[in-house]
């Protein structure tokens, strides 16, 4: 679903078959976002300045996906958010969009300057809510946020910052949550 026109162009510094996304939460995780992209493929770790992570619920409603507050990006003057650069085909903006809810609005795309750990820039497709209402996280959405840190190294200090995140407690079943776990115990 297109918003706007945004959902089919890929940013600026994409070729025209590619396009690069900037993930600061849940898709940090390799197999969350394989999920519903599978051309996903990690190009770097990247850090967003000025800019930090909060989490919260769209218009005030709880996600019915993960049971708790989702994280969006804010900007902040000195604050920093770390996270991964992935590289993605054209045929995954649509199903990137889905999955960022943006036909129902609770996501838009933005545009996003990155620098990565030897300070080149790459200008990213990324996601920012609009019209929410600050909200934890359920610990299951926090541990795929936390899990994606580690698997792709962020720096250690961002890492701990992210682990110090105070959850809902939500201890129900969280379907999109025991999807990863399926993939990522699966026997080799």
């Amino acid at each position: 679903m297109e918003s706007g026109g945004l959902a089919a162009e890929p940013a600026r510094g994409e070729s025209g078959e590619h396009f690069l996304y900037f993930a600061y939460g849940s898709n940090l995780l390799k197999e969350r976002l394989r999920l519903r992209n599978p051309s996903a493929q990690f190009i770097c770790v990247a850090r967003l300045q000025d800019f930090k992570v909060d989490f919260g619920n769209y218009q005030g409603v709880t996600s019915t996906s993960w049971h708790g507050g989702i994280a969006t990006i804010v900007q902040s003057p000195g604050d920093e958010v770390w996270g991964v650069v992935w590289k993605m085909h054209v045929k995954n903006i649509s199903s990137l969009d889905e999955q960022e809810g943006v036909g129902s609005g609770t996501y838009i795309p933005i545009e996003v300057d990155v620098q990565n750990q030897e300070g080149t820039v790459l200008t990213c497709r990324s996601y920012q809510m609009k019209n929410y209402v600050p909200a934890p996280p359920s610990p299951q959405y926090k541990k795929v946020i936390c899990r994606g840190a580690k698997q792709n190294g962020l720096p250690s200090e961002y890492q701990r910052k992210l682990e110090d995140i105070e959850t809902n407690h939500y201890e129900g079943p969280v379907k999109v949550f025991e999807e990863i776990e399926a993939i990522i115990n699966k026997p080799l």
